[in-house]
């Protein structure tokens, strides 16, 4: 049960986060990936410091996280395994840009402005729903 709690508790301050920052803001997002606005001085620049923020806290959580045996509320970590740039990861990383470039929007983003109304969001959640699940088949079949 404390589990849920914890996951709870950090879900709702990293969507409060993203909404604050303006991350959950798909004009704001896209104002900063219009690499093209800088001539004009349309870029927003503001992103790249919700990001650096977010290294500089996350960098050193992980470093001190690494030094742990095991975490407060699980028996072990959950580390990735994968270590290889394969076709698979390029692939995804390309439509996860893509979609983030035409959208404005990608997947946590997305879970914290569902309540806040809007058809967009809905409509990018139900998208990557329909993705997660080609990906799904796509998998099953090549195993």
């Amino acid at each position: 049960m404390l589990r849920l709690i914890s996951a709870l508790i950090a879900g709702l301050v990293f969507g409060a986060g993203l909404v604050l920052s303006g991350m959950a803001n798909p004009q704001k997002v896209l104002a900063f990936l219009d690499l093209a606005a800088i001539a004009s001085g349309g870029w927003d620049p503001s992103l790249a410091l919700v990001m650096a923020g977010g290294l500089l806290v996350a960098v050193p959580g992980f470093a001190y996280a690494r030094r742990l045996e095991k975490p407060a509320l699980a028996e072990t970590f959950a580390w990735p395994q994968a270590q290889a740039i394969d076709r698979p990861l390029i692939l995804g990383s390309l439509l996860f840009g893509i979609g983030w470039g035409l959208a404005g929007i990608c997947p946590g983003p997305a879970l914290a402005i569902l309540g806040l109304g809007g058809y967009q969001a809905w409509i990018f959640f139900a998208a990557l729903l329909g993705g997660m699940m080609i990906h799904h088949i796509l998998g099953r079949r090549a195993a």
